[in-house]
């Protein structure tokens, strides 16, 4: 009786699709399964997307020393001018980009965080945001939960993995308040040009939209420098971008990044924060501050996930996968096979996911699955190898698991 009632006082936006959990949840628990299947067979884990590296030495003791100051124990509310300094020196530095440290930027309990928090700044009931997909969904859930919609712009190889943005039905338009988009790109890992940037700020100035660029892997680019949103003409007066320290400096689960750009936007921003967290605890942030400080340490994680981008696309490409280096991002993007032929026996997939299922089920070899634009598979580059020779064996032993199947694509 009492679960029914709590059943019954859940908001419809909690309950309509039911608790089945995302398949990211599916994939942890196929990994189970799949252990438990293999006891002896050690997993290849090629699905998390988080750096397999710890923090430099050099971060870890700036927070061991902040976290000593009496004056750190407080709340941090809206952030430490000091980071804010150190992030728009970063900006400078990095892309070029100018930034008053007291207006144009707030700091982020994680880009992820912050994403939730944008939609309350922007959406009402009827509202439309424009989102790419595949794609991070967190926007596009808050945005629901306020009444809004999502229209979905398909990634599409031919396209370069850009938005279609004139595709874009006139009545859509008319709703549209704000588009999301994420370069350097999860999970396709492309990179937005300059031409392309160009273009959507004068597309966003004529249709009166704001622009959000997820920017947490922004460093991570394999030919070109990184760019930044903001560094284009009119950039900053119609956007904002998202920053983290989450990849390029392995601090996934220090949770702290930045928002910045457009002044009215961060205003806005930084009132809603305040009113639904109370900062960063005071020491990391000036562990971020010591990474800010460090471009050395980008630098090496860069040409750590590029060297493992080689050696894997060469894999793959020997086992008949159409793979291609990524621009960026730690992700390989591939086209998922249609078939594996083992010995005459054949088994078809119906999806990218039923080919995860069964890459983690059969073989012990973790991927995730986009079936949003296409069925495509995702391989992440933050295997754990703590050495080249290491990440040889990794990509020894994925070769010497799928050698023996025949892939249609």
């Amino acid at each position: 009786m009492t679960s029914k009632i709590i059943q019954n006082c859940f908001a419809k936006r909690i309950v309509k699709n039911g608790f089945e959990g995302n398949k990211f949840e599916k994939i942890k628990r196929a990994k189970r399964e799949a252990s438990l299947k293999h006891p002896n067979t050690p997993l290849i884990d090629l699905g998390v997307g988080e750096p397999d590296a710890m923090a430099d030495a050099s971060i870890i003791e700036a927070l061991n020393t902040a976290a000593q100051k009496p004056e750190n124990r407080g709340y941090a509310d809206n952030g430490n001018p000091l980071f804010l300094e150190a992030a728009a020196a970063f900006m400078q530095t990095t892309f070029g980009v100018s930034l008053d440290p007291k207006t144009e930027l707030v700091h982020s309990i994680g880009s992820k965080a912050a994403l939730s928090i944008l939609p309350a700044c922007l959406i009402d009931p009827g509202d439309v945001a424009l989102m790419t997909t595949p794609g991070y969904p967190i926007f596009g859930i808050h945005t629901q939960h306020y009444g809004g919609s999502v229209h979905a712009l398909p990634l599409l190889p031919e396209n370069g993995f850009l938005p279609q943005i004139e595709s874009i039905p006139e009545d859509v338009l008319e709703r549209a308040k704000v588009l999301v988009l994420n370069y350097p790109n999860n999970p396709t890992g492309a990179c937005a040009s300059s031409e392309f940037y160009k273009r959507l700020i004068e597309w966003a100035h004529k249709n009166e939209i704001v622009l959000i660029n997820d920017a947490a892997y922004a460093t991570l680019t394999f030919e070109e420098k990184p760019s930044s949103l903001l560094q284009f003409d009119g950039g900053k007066e119609i956007g904002i971008e998202l920053h983290s320290l989450s990849k390029s400096f392995n601090m996934t689960g220090w949770r702290l990044g930045w928002v910045c750009g457009n002044e009215t936007l961060i205003e806005a921003y930084a009132s809603v924060k305040d009113n639904t967290d109370s900062g960063q605890f005071l020491a990391i942030q000036e562990a971020g501050i010591a990474a800010l400080t460090r471009p050395d340490i980008a630098e090496r994680t860069t040409e750590k996930y590029k060297r493992r981008m080689t050696l894997l696309v060469s894999v793959l490409k020997e086992l008949g996968f159409e793979a291609r280096p990524s621009q960026g991002t730690f992700f390989l993007y591939t086209k998922t096979p249609k078939q594996a032929e083992l010995e005459g026996s054949v088994r078809s997939f119906a999806s990218a996911v039923d080919f995860s299922e069964w890459l983690i089920l059969e073989e012990l070899i973790s991927t995730v699955p986009w079936d949003d634009a296409g069925p495509h598979t995702r391989f992440s580059m933050t295997f754990e190898a703590k050495t080249e020779k290491e990440e040889y064996a990794v990509a020894k032993a994925l070769k010497a698991r799928l050698s023996k199947y025949s892939f249609s694509f």
